[in-house]
This record gives structure tokens, sequence and C-alpha cells, in this order.
């Protein structure tokens, strides 16, 4: 289903798609929002306190305390405090303000956000650059670090750009409600968004690592650690590694430190099994060998065992028959009997 308005933008009329959150046409915001400055910010130091959610146990945070101005005070039924990374909300498909996700981003990438993809980075645009790229990723660097430990800022000197990227998803999505309009040092109004997928092939590889590295530290979470500690001795064994006591794989030293030329990594290597001590056998003084003279009393003991003797058996040879003279066409008399 599909809106048209007129009053969101000046140049051409805007559709709004209510089925999918989406915008076509025109601005991808109104004009109110891209001009006015907001009238309030959050104070994490000053404006952080216990509300109702400390007692009922709600996880989720309250949206207009992040925006500075919360109408219900200490009666709010949500967290006025900072997302806390460790904890894993209940529901994946909403984000740290109980705002339900959707399935892709909208058009202008505001809003909530999508569930198909752990997006930690905001687009930061509108910045005012008043020095060189250092000096304005540290303005960057002060205003975004107050919700959230940062991982990388990325600053497109020149173009008022700026890229935020938090440790935890929890942190940008506070960050982008917080900072939504705000200025930094010059009086500008910001423009934050989700930032796009990132095509650097090494962050790529990267991001790959770092879910499969959080996939397997939650997949140890819910196992028993006996069992986790039997499977690494398993594969200590199996690799010939050495475990400490707090069950880590112990490092050998460089050959070159130690001056031994034996390799790094020590396999483990299984004593000989101890042949049991008998006295040689004799050496023998005829001409056949011992292993002849032992197959020969094997096969007279068997032929004792079995009464059979070993009797030379002649063939019979078939003399050959007589040649027949003549042609030996056929049995008649010749002239001569005539």
């Amino acid at each position: 289903m599909m809106f048209g308005h007129q009053g969101l933008c000046t140049s051409a009329i805007a559709f709004a798609d209510i089925w999918y959150n989406k915008w076509a046409g025109g601005d991808r915001e109104d004009n109110y929002s891209n001009k006015v400055k907001s009238q309030t910010r959050c104070n994490i130091k000053k404006d952080s306190g216990l509300t109702r959610a400390n007692t009922t146990g709600i996880r989720y945070c309250c949206l207009f305390f992040a925006r500075g101005c919360c109408p219900y005070g200490w009666e709010c039924d949500y967290l006025h405090t900072l997302p806390d990374p460790d904890n894993a909300l209940p529901d994946s498909s909403k984000d740290c303000f109980a705002r339900d996700k959707f399935s892709d981003y909208r058009d202008d990438m505001g809003g909530v956000g999508s569930f198909n993809r752990q997006n930690r980075t905001l687009y930061v645009g509108r910045i005012k650059e008043t020095g060189p790229g250092p000096e304005t990723e540290d303005i960057v660097t002060r205003h975004f670090k107050e919700w959230g430990e940062i991982e990388r800022i990325r600053v497109l000197q020149y173009r008022s750009v700026a890229f935020v990227t938090y440790v935890s998803e929890f942190g940008a999505q506070f960050a982008k409600e917080a900072m939504a309009c705000q200025s930094l040092d010059n009086d500008e109004i910001l423009n934050v968004r989700w930032a796009t997928e990132d095509p650097n092939p090494v962050q790529k590889v990267a991001e790959k690592r770092r879910l499969e590295e959080i996939g397997q530290e939650a997949i140890k979470a819910r196992m028993d650690p006996r069992i986790v500690d039997a499977m690494r001795a398993v594969r200590a064994l199996e690799d010939g590694d050495i475990l400490d006591d707090a069950g880590e794989v112990v490092e050998d030293p460089e050959p070159g430190e130690t001056g031994d030329p034996e390799p790094k990594r020590r396999r483990i290597e299984l004593p000989p099994p101890q042949e049991a001590t008998s006295e040689p056998p004799p050496q023998p003084l005829g001409l056949l060998s011992a292993d002849t003279m032992e197959g020969l009393k094997y096969f007279a003991e068997i032929r004792k065992r079995n009464g059979v003797s070993l009797a030379v058996v002649s063939q019979k040879i078939m003399p050959p028959k007589p040649l027949i003279s003549g042609l030996g066409v056929a049995d008649y008399g010749s002239d001569e009997e005539d």
C-alpha cells in the first residue's frame, strides 16, 4: 500500500510503503528533521539511574532516555542505562529499545535496521571539518565514545563523512538514536544512519572470523566444562601438544633458543616393546641353514603324527604306439597279394 505526500519534499512527490517501511521518490527524510537540531541530549553520567525495569527484570533500554528526555523518570518501565553487551536480549529480532527489526534496511539506511545482518558501523554525515583528518577523528571519538566501546573510526576527509564501528551492536543502536540530529563542536546537525557492508575483503574476512569465534564461545558456554576439557585433552594427544594446569597449550621454545635441533612441536614417542630375552639359536654346522633344519623337523613331526610315509611314487610312462607303415589311408590289400 502506497501513500503519496507532497509536503515531504520540494522537488517531487515522496511515496511511503507502509508494508516494507520504505520510501520511494523525493527526499529520504522530511525537511524538518534535516534542519532542526535536537533540543535535548543524553548525558550518561548525569541522567542514568534506577527505574522500574531494574526490579521487573526488563533488559531493554528507554528510547526517550537515549534521546535525552524521558517524561516518566524513575517510573519508566525501561532501563535508563547503557545496554550491557554481555547480556543477550531475549529476542534477537528486536533492538535494544524493544523495537522490531525488518528483513531488509530502508532505502535511506535509517530506522531500526535488519535482523539478517549484525551491523556495528554507523554512517555519520554532515560533519563540519575545521582541521586535518586526525583532528576530526579526535572530535568524533570524543563525542561517540560515550555510548560504548569503539573498535575503529574512519574519517573521509573533505567529504564531511565518518564511519564509527562499535565493538557491540547494542552500542551502535544506542549511539544512532542518541546522536541523531545532534552536533559535535561546530553546531552542525549530524545525519546518522546505518552503514552499508564494507567492500574491503580484509574486513570481510575479519568479520567472518569474529562471527565464528562468537559462535564457538556460545557453544562452549552451553557445554559441560568437563566435556570441553576432555575434548581439549584428546586433541592435545593427537597433535602431540603439552597442556599446563589451566588446560592451555604450552608452546615449545624455538630450536635456536635451546640449541636443540628437535622440532618445535614434540611428538609423543611410545617406548619400544621389550622383547623377551631368549638364548640365541645354535648356529648350524652343516650345509643346510637353521631355517631349513627347522622346516624339516616340522614336516617330520607332521609325518609322525599322521602316520603317512613319504613314498616316492614313480609315474608310469606309457610306451609310444608303433608307427604304421605305408600311407595309412585305409586297410586295403595291395596288388601283390593277387
